[in-house]
């Protein structure tokens, strides 16, 4: 009897170790917030531009990062020259990455160079920082791929932004095989969000789909228009997720303040 009490004793001394060296699989998520939106340097269907209206409707979404397309850098009078990354940045005490697929040479020499790109902001300290260019055709405008390594509250989070051609079906389909190229191989929970300039049934939606998640397919309500913004009748701008993000909702806020509206999700990021 004292030899099986004691064979009992070892066994429970041993069951909370092997315990303790599995997986913590009830160890809460991080929320976390991100916006997808085609600022169109700014200006709004009123024609006025106005980027506090743009930062405000940031403010209100409780973004934690964010993916901005078609934004000014000292570009020309159409933003009044204003760097626009860094104004976003500064007044809403975010961290940023721009990346410039336009670069060009400024008007008058000692000027900035001006450029046009898309910017990510974020909460969270960007810890690195890439763009590639996509797949150009002749007749198009140079696009990219930013991808943006984030740090949020221990966890790591892969955040890419990218705005695809609109005047060029197969352009844009190699362009989305590209940034499915560009992301592969990766275990870490990735995003990927942007202007994609097709619908949801188009080859490349699909193409890039069939590698991740489409977010307002799985918890939007209706059918999550985004432009034009004053009488939307398709959804182009998309947020997509790997494994390692739940999504909880996601919502088209209406706003003036571009010619798209903005999409907002949140995730639980383990």
């Amino acid at each position: 009897m004292r030899k099986l009490l004691t064979v009992l004793v070892g066994f429970l001394m041993v069951v909370p170790t092997v315990a303790a060296a599995q997986p913590d699989t009830g160890r809460p998520g991080r929320p976390l917030t991100v916006m997808t939106y085609n600022i169109h340097h700014g200006a709004g269907i009123d024609g006025v531009l106005d980027l506090e209206r743009i930062a405000a409707l940031i403010e209100t979404s409780g973004a934690d990062v964010i993916g901005l397309q078609e934004v000014d850098r000292h570009w020309d009078v159409r933003s009044n020259w204003v760097d626009q990354p860094a104004w976003f940045a500064k007044r809403l005490k975010m961290h940023y990455a721009y990346a410039a697929n336009l670069d060009l040479p400024p008007v008058k020499p000692g000027d900035p160079r001006r450029q046009y790109g898309t910017a990510i902001l974020s909460k969270y300290p960007i810890k690195d920082f890439t763009n590639t260019l996509l797949p150009l055709y002749p007749t198009g405008e140079q696009r990219g791929l930013a991808v943006a390594n984030i740090t949020v509250r221990g966890a790591h989070l892969r955040f890419a932004n990218t705005h695809l051609t609109s005047n060029n079906n197969a352009e844009r389909l190699e362009q989305a095989q590209k940034v499915v190229e560009l992301l592969g191989g990766s275990s870490t929970p990735t995003l990927l969000v942007g202007d994609l300039n097709a619908t949801p049934t188009a080859p490349e939606i699909k193409t890039l789909t069939a590698a991740y998640d489409d977010t307002w397919a799985e918890v939007g309500v209706g059918p999550g228009y985004t432009i034009e913004a004053g009488n939307p009748t398709k959804r182009i701008d998309f947020q997509l997720h790997s494994a390692g993000l739940r999504p909880v909702r996601a919502t088209v806020p209406v706003t003036p303040a571009s010619d798209h509206l903005p999409v907002v999700a949140t995730f639980v990021l383990s």
